[in-house]
């Protein structure tokens, strides 16, 4: 009995011993180590449970954001141009998407509005086609509804004739089903 008791003593105090030890969290952002009760290294716990002490970090896999925003400018400044040049390659980055992107840009040339901002969400598959039309998000106030059609238009025609986008195999992967936010700004000084 009294050796029964000795054991379940020892096992008590070594647990608390090695739950005592500060636990330390992967200072690197996303780091894909694997936490195993083995392990006498420091890492990122994927899970959090109420039996571990102190705060909890959670891994995220999706290190870039769940939603995509871009501005695209019909007259880009001085500083941006080298921006608004289509890559020569497959698209590897984010960066060389959204050059591309800026690079479909044509506005209307008639009915065009100074000033005349709208909005657009759509997402790409993996072969670098759209799944559905863009969906229309925002557009500037009293506006006549011939102006929005004819801006829309232009961005439906602007998208399509870039498309389909050749991704490489790593962006392919992690872009598609995201969704990506487009804000057209044309900020063309119309009728001066």
């Amino acid at each position: 009995m009294w050796r029964g008791i000795l054991v379940i003593i020892l096992l008590a105090i070594s647990v608390v011993t090695v739950d005592a030890r500060p636990r330390q969290i992967n200072p690197i952002p996303f780091a894909h180590e694997p936490c195993s009760v083995l392990d006498d290294r420091p890492c990122t716990p994927s899970y959090c449970s109420p039996l571990e002490p102190g705060p909890c970090i959670p891994e995220i896999d999706y290190p870039y954001g769940q939603n995509l925003q871009l501005t695209i400018e019909s007259v880009p400044a001085e500083a941006d141009r080298a921006k608004y040049q289509k890559p020569d390659h497959d698209l590897d980055t984010i960066g060389d998407l959204f050059a591309a992107l800026r690079s479909c840009w044509s506005p209307p040339s008639d009915h065009a509005r100074a000033g005349m901002q709208m909005s657009v969400r759509f997402s790409f598959n993996r072969d670098g086609d759209l799944i559905g039309p863009p969906r229309l998000t925002f557009a500037t106030a009293s506006v006549p509804a011939d102006i929005r059609t004819t801006y829309l238009n232009a961005i439906n025609a602007s998208l399509k004739a870039c498309l389909p986008l050749k991704f490489t195999s790593g962006l392919s992967g992690a872009l598609a089903g995201r969704p990506i936010a487009i804000r057209y700004v044309d900020n063309r000084p119309i009728g001066q």
